[in-house]
């Protein structure tokens, strides 16, 4: 706090004090003023040893709510040794600071006059931190469960989903239990009556890297990028079909915010016709580096679950087009936001009523 603050200004930490708070029973108050100002505040600082959007949800709002009815010059601050980007945006809506320890900060407060917003570290540096066993988002079992979440309205159930996914239940049952403690889905019971899709995609996307989980050959298109869509367009059904456009080029279909880019296909990881084979048809050069045609080797068959036509070219699904582009390089993770904002427009046009068989 003195280091992001400044030499002029006096952080005072005053002795912790003991309350009957079950497993985390201290608090410490922090004053905060100006060299030579009278006005001061004093920041609560609450300790944890992880912050999940559950937390805040039902135990520091309903503090913090307190706190503002009984004193106008108290500010609440998390402290906690790392916070997720989710729990981060949450706070902030709420108006409640936070510290971690990797320099991920926020802190508002009126009188003194404080604003303060760094960005630290966006995954944990302390994997093992979150607990053994605990399913996280990160792999390609999380990655199908997502989509089907994404692209399936509720309710349904564990069972339903394991079995639709190709999953088992105890590994679905505990992604479900992390994704709740996240505030991504919500449940009734033992049913999910709904998902958070928009940052369930976005958290998966932390998880997840286009161009290191799918392996790719870079290519050259001599006769230009609208060539080689035209030569797609002109294969057979069959062909077309294992050929999927993804990333840039993909995302224009739907929410067009920038010209130029890489066209990006996948390819099944199965299939017997190699990327260069595919090259050759669509009139492609292979080269080392800077390439403007990417051909990605699927890490995955989910990633051709869903898929639509577009003017005659298959293109992923809208929930696969914002993960591919969320986790892509350069301005894709814009034009991925872009999409997600597609989405939220046209939900019923896109989400299943029901799980598919």
């Amino acid at each position: 706090m003195r280091d992001l603050l400044g030499p002029d200004w006096q952080v005072t930490v005053q002795a912790p004090r003991q309350e009957a708070r079950g497993d985390h029973p201290f608090d410490t108050l922090v004053e905060v003023k100006a060299d030579g100002d009278s006005v001061l505040t004093q920041l609560m600082i609450d300790l944890r040893s992880s912050v999940s959007a559950r937390l805040v949800e039902e135990q520091l709002l309903p503090k913090w709510s307190l706190l503002q009815q009984v004193n106008d010059y108290t500010n609440l601050v998390v402290f906690a040794p790392w916070i997720s980007p989710r729990v981060q945006t949450l706070l902030r809506e709420h108006r409640i600071g936070y510290i971690d320890l990797t320099r991920n900060a926020s802190l508002h407060v009126s009188r003194p006059a404080i604003t303060i917003y760094t960005q630290g570290a966006n995954r944990s540096p302390w994997p093992r931190s979150t607990g053994r066993g605990k399913a996280t988002l990160a792999g390609v079992k999380a990655g199908r469960l997502v989509r089907l979440l994404a692209d399936v309205t509720p309710p349904y159930r564990a069972t339903e989903l394991a079995d639709a996914a190709g999953l088992s239940l105890p590994y679905v049952s505990r992604l479900l239990d992390a994704l709740a403690d996240q505030l991504l889905i919500r449940r009734d019971g033992r049913v999910i009556a709904s998902v958070d899709w928009a940052h369930l995609l976005r958290a998966r996307a932390e998880h997840y890297r286009l161009l290191r989980h799918n392996s790719y050959v870079s290519m050259v298109a001599p006769n230009g990028v609208e060539a080689v869509l035209e030569a797609v367009r002109a294969l057979s059904e069959e062909a077309k079909q294992g050929i999927v456009l993804t990333g840039t080029y993909a995302a224009r279909t739907v929410a067009p915010l920038a010209v130029g880019g890489q066209l990006m296909f996948y390819l099944p990881a199965g299939s017997s016709r190699l990327p260069d084979e595919v090259g050759d048809q669509l009139g492609l050069l292979r080269v080392d580096k800077g390439g403007d045609v990417l051909l990605l080797r699927a890490h995955d068959p989910v990633v051709f679950e869903r898929t639509a036509d577009h003017n005659g070219i298959r293109r992923v699904a809208l929930s696969q087009l914002a993960l591919d582009c969320l986790s892509g390089p350069g301005r894709m993770p814009a034009e991925g936001e872009a999409v997600l904002g597609h989405m939220e427009e046209s939900t019923s046009l896109w989400r299943l009523d029901r799980l598919p068989s």
